[in-house]
């Protein structure tokens, strides 16, 4: 089950799981579109191909909540 990561790693920007919007690499390193973009799609820490990420239904939240451990050094 994907960690769902609360926010974007490299500006801060909120990511909620049950929105589209977020882009992930095979290590769950998380961005928003917007800087996926500036990365070209590739993570910084591993130099993976950044995707999107799916969504999480808010109704399922209790049951599999997504992190809330954010990622962001800023």
């Amino acid at each position: 089950m994907l960690d769902m990561r609360p926010d974007c790693e490299r500006c801060g920007a909120d990511l909620p799981a049950e929105q589209p919007g977020a882009f992930i690499c095979s290590f769950e390193c998380t961005y928003c579109a917007p800087c996926a973009e500036k990365l070209d799609d590739r993570c910084p820490n591993c130099g993976g191909e950044l995707m999107d990420r799916p969504t999480r239904s808010a109704d399922l939240h209790a049951k599999y909540p997504p992190s809330s451990e954010r990622k962001f050094k800023g």
